[in-house]
């Protein structure tokens, strides 16, 4: 029997947002690939170019998912977490990806993540931080648990600076995307709370000052696709 689609919403509980991914995960990867238009791998191959990971360092992938951008961080042969608070969705990134000796599995809660303090060369999170309850406090837990000069990526959905681009985004998530997600077998209804938790997340200039008010320094970001998202970039100073 079908378990009956798992609806988070901008209340953001973490058990229900936590659900939602676990029904999704099996076609999680399929199902951004098409709602993407193949987009989803050149953002990816972005934001591991801009941790840049070395061999033996040792990185943090939180809200990894099923590990996609993990194990193109893992392939440089940096020692690679890839952290999740979805079983399902560590299950199936463990299933696909387990196989990496330098990757290992964590389910963990943003905001109180299960790591020492300054354990991290890099840390870094890919659409996944607006789904975070407290996204300000997971900002905090990140700086925590990275080294003196360690390095920061966040890349997120975000605001296109041009208001033509700006309608036809809003348009294309709200008329589009959960037709796309029913279409590929996914649940639609995770796709109907994707599309508000986009709508609802705060522009580049803000998230920009959060992770200044967190204690991150030369805090820059780069827009990918008109801005459809963001590449936020920083570094935790050297005391």
């Amino acid at each position: 029997m079908t378990a009956e689609p798992n609806r988070a919403d901008l209340g953001k509980d973490p058990a229900r947002v936590s659900g939602m991914f676990d029904q999704v995960a099996a076609g999680y990867d399929r199902t951004n690939t098409v709602m993407t238009v193949g987009n989803d791998a050149l953002w990816r191959a972005a934001t591991t170019r801009a941790v840049a990971p070395r061999k033996g360092e040792r990185i943090l992938d939180l809200g990894a998912g099923t590990a996609s951008s993990s194990a193109s961080l893992a392939a440089s042969g940096a020692d690679v977490i890839a952290a999740d608070f979805s079983p399902g969705m560590l299950a199936e990134g463990e299933r696909r990806h387990g196989d990496l000796p330098n990757l290992s599995f964590v389910q963990a809660d943003a905001t109180d993540l299960p790591f020492g303090d300054a354990e991290f060369d890099a840390v870094t999170m890919s659409y996944s931080l607006r789904n975070v309850q407290d996204p300000k406090k997971a900002i905090a837990e990140l700086f925590r648990v990275t080294k003196p000069g360690g390095r920061l990526v966040i890349n997120e959905f975000s605001t296109p600076p041009s208001p033509v681009f700006r309608a036809f985004f809003g348009f294309y998530n709200s008329q589009v995307l959960p037709r796309v997600a029913r279409v590929a077998g996914t649940n639609g209804e995770a796709y109907d709370y994707l599309n508000e938790s986009i709508r609802e997340w705060p522009d580049q200039k803000t998230l920009a000052a959060w992770l200044r008010e967190a204690g991150w320094i030369d805090v820059a970001w780069r827009n990918l696709s008109f801005g459809i998202v963001a590449l936020h970039r920083a570094r935790k100073p050297v005391v």
